[in-house]
């Protein structure tokens, strides 16, 4: 690391590396016309910022040239080639992978060679030899099976030699990476996978592989389940345009996944040389592995590949410079952008919900469900769940007991919306006014309000909470039912619900995995897949509307009512540091970072579909930092003990649950402190 803090807009600070994969034209069996096309791919990466760069298999003499691999004058040349290569990879600090035909020892091997600085780092012959259907290799080429702790000498260096190869830099944390080469990824056992036991976070694949119809899709899920098993990123190059079509064809594929997640995919049968690039997230790769207990028993069943492993070190001095951010980032990650995804997502969630509450409900051997019904988004949520569990389980929707219970603030539209909703779905729905018994408990207590002042105070909102779950509750208990909850994700969270009574305490806490940016997708989806329609539909879409609101302090002289988002910060960002931090352990400092990637412009990245163009917002980096802030010191210092006493309720989404009996067991008297430096210390000078 540089002696200097480094940029905080810098994306090597923040625990990436920039990967390209390039599929170059191809002259057949022409060494020196290939470097020079490979050359000019570098180029064009070193002026993105590339660190990694992945070339197809045999790029330097091309791959369907068959007997001619054994020709010294072409293996001659290659060496030639490689030599001119290490040499301009000098001054543009791109790490270069390049397929090639190596001598060593009286034999052949089909390699990758690893370029950096102006030093060839390493040389990783194929392991797997394809030799069905179309493939010959067996004829040209040794496998490197077995072979470790060796050398090999070429284009007039000596460096190491064999498939027991782990590249690492010395400067930039977590930039490791394993090389296998076409065929390998094919077999059952790759060897990538003993690559990543042994520490690569990167995988590279350097390929020709020729298209015939269908193989797209094949090379597609082989990386995507390759990088999502090994905890990894996969990059993968093929052979495009130039390549020898006497009897095959190629369509020059290249990819990115990271988690089993596209990155980045170059054109197929492009005319034109094609270079893609993507921004690895290499630790969240290492922090995943960390909580993923499995990864280091699947290491210690292999006999911990790591001792038979060389790490090839090297110096590869990033610049730190801001070179923006070169992935897909969604502002909202519990919520897909693509229509498609947000469809599955929603049907998922919804169907776990409900299912949830069918087999909690048939367990308690109850004859009613009572819920709270106030007309916001999450009682709404929990009310749409328990009526379709109901049809599932052939019961009548008046199985269900909505209660609305009016305080000092219920808003006219809200108390609208909830008797609606109810009369629409065909609940049981009564109402009970809390007002005379919070004014005699406040003046039990000498509250200043009972006596004519507005005191709103903690006592005076918590007075009404209490109270709306202290009668649901005797009801309960009175007509042989139990609570469904209402709170979400995002308030436990944010410890936004009060200890013991409110959104906190139920008998089934419905909506404790959901996080309050996926309650009104969730809705909508349900409209639009016609789970609830008529009346229903037109309520549920007035819902949506509505202000998020606790409604227990009056509105204010101007008429504005309590609004939880003007006190708390936005649950749009909430959400994204809840996903970041609580999935997969990433600091505060790039966590700022990440959010200011998404959030610095409306118009820069996708939006979810059907999202209200009205509601689009932007946040600059001191907004982003201030709420972040108000999110550590709640989520690790003032909320815990809460989430260490809350009710059953199914988890939702892979970015995580709160309950202590799931994903997330934390002391309820920490500190936020660590967090709070960490953050701190990264920020820019103000």
């Amino acid at each position: 690391m540089p002696s200097h803090r480094p940029d905080f807009f810098a994306l090597h600070r923040h625990g990436f590396v920039r990967v390209g994969v390039a599929t170059p034209a191809v002259a057949v069996a022409d060494p020196e016309r290939n470097a020079a096309a490979i050359l000019q791919a570098m180029t064009r990466a070193a002026g993105d910022g590339v660190d990694l760069l992945i070339f197809p298999e045999l790029a330097l003499s091309s791959y369907a040239i068959d007997d001619l691999l054994l020709q010294d004058a072409l293996l001659e040349g290659v060496e030639r080639a490689i030599e001119t290569l290490a040499a301009q990879t000098q001054a543009l600090g791109v790490v270069a992978l390049i397929g090639a035909p190596i001598r060593r020892n009286g034999r052949v091997y089909n390699c990758a060679v690893a370029l950096a600085r102006g030093k060839i780092l390493g040389v990783v012959p194929k392991t797997f030899l394809p030799n069905y259907r179309e493939y010959y290799e067996k004829r040209w080429f040794a496998s490197g099976a077995g072979l470790a702790g060796l050398t090999v000498e070429v284009a007039g260096q000596t460096a190491p030699f064999g498939a027991d190869l782990i590249f690492a830099a010395e400067d930039l944390a977590d930039f490791t990476f394993h090389v296998e080469i076409c065929e390998d990824y094919w077999a059952p056992t790759p060897p990538s996978t003993r690559g990543a036991l042994a520490g690569a976070l990167i995988l590279c694949n350097l390929s020709a592989s020729n298209i015939v119809i269908g193989k797209a899709d094949d090379r597609s899920l082989l990386s995507a389940a390759q990088s999502m098993r090994c905890v990894a990123a996969y990059a993968y190059s093929a052979a495009g345009a130039g390549e020898s079509t006497t009897d095959l064809a190629w369509d020059g594929q290249g990819s990115i996944h990271e988690l089993g997640e596209l990155l980045a995919q170059s054109e197929r049968f492009a005319r034109e040389p094609q270079l893609i690039v993507a921004d690895v997230d290499v630790q969240r790769l290492r922090l995943e592995r960390a909580r993923f207990g499995t990864f280091n028993d699947a290491a210690a069943f292999a006999g911990h590949p790591e001792t038979g492993f060389r790490t090839v070190r090297f110096r590869h001095q990033p610049s730190f410079a801001d070179l923006g951010l070169k992935r897909p980032l969604r502002r909202f990650p519990y919520v897909p952008d693509t229509p498609a995804r947000l469809d599955q997502d929603c049907y998922e969630a919804f169907n776990i919900q409900v299912h949830g509450l069918v087999r909690r409900f048939e367990a308690t051997k109850g004859r009613t469900m009572v819920i709270g019904v106030s007309g916001g988004l999450d009682s709404t949520q929990a009310l749409i769940v328990a009526a379709k569990a109901c049809d599932l389980m052939g019961l009548p929707r008046t199985t269900i007991l909505g209660f609305t219970m009016p305080g000092f603030a219920t808003g006219e539209d809200t108390r609208a919306n909830a008797w609606s909703l109810m009369r629409a779905l065909g609940v049981v729905a009564e109402e009970i006014d809390i007002r005379p018994a919070a004014k005699q408990m406040l003046a039990d207590m000498d509250h200043p309000f009972a006596r004519g002042e507005p005191v709103y105070d903690i006592a005076f909102e918590n007075v009404q909470a209490g109270l709306r779950t202290d009668y649901l509750f005797r009801l309960a208990n009175q007509r042989n039912g139990f609570v469904v909850g209402t709170g979400d994700l995002s308030e436990l969270a944010l410890g936004w619900c009060t200890y013991g009574v409110g959104d906190h305490m139920s008998h089934y806490a419905i909506n404790a995995g959901l996080p309050k940016t996926l309650i009104q997708h969730l809705i909508r989806w349900t409209v639009r897949a016609g789970e609830f329609r008529g009346a229903t539909a037109e309520v549920l879409q007035a819902i949506l509307g509505t202000e998020i609101s606790p409604e227990l302090v009056p509105a204010d002289a101007s008429g504005a009512i309590q609004s939880t988002q003007s006190k708390i910060g936005p649950y749009e960002l909430h959400d994204f540091f809840l996903f970041h931090i609580l999935r997969y352990g990433l600091p505060p400092s790039k966590v700022a970072f990440l959010a200011w990637r998404a959030w610095a412009e409306v118009e820069g990245g996708a939006w979810p579909a059907g999202f209200p163009e009205e509601e689009r917002h932007a946040y600059d980096l001191p907004t982003i930092v201030r709420w972040l802030e108000a999110f550590i010191t709640r989520f690790f210092a003032t909320s815990q003990f809460k989430r260490s006493a809350i009710p059953n309720g199914p988890k939702i989404s892979s970015g995580g649950a709160l309950s202590p009996r799931g994903d997330w067991r934390a002391p309820s008297d920490g500190l936020p402190d660590a967090w709070l430096k960490e953050l701190r210390d990264a920020l820019p000078p103000r």
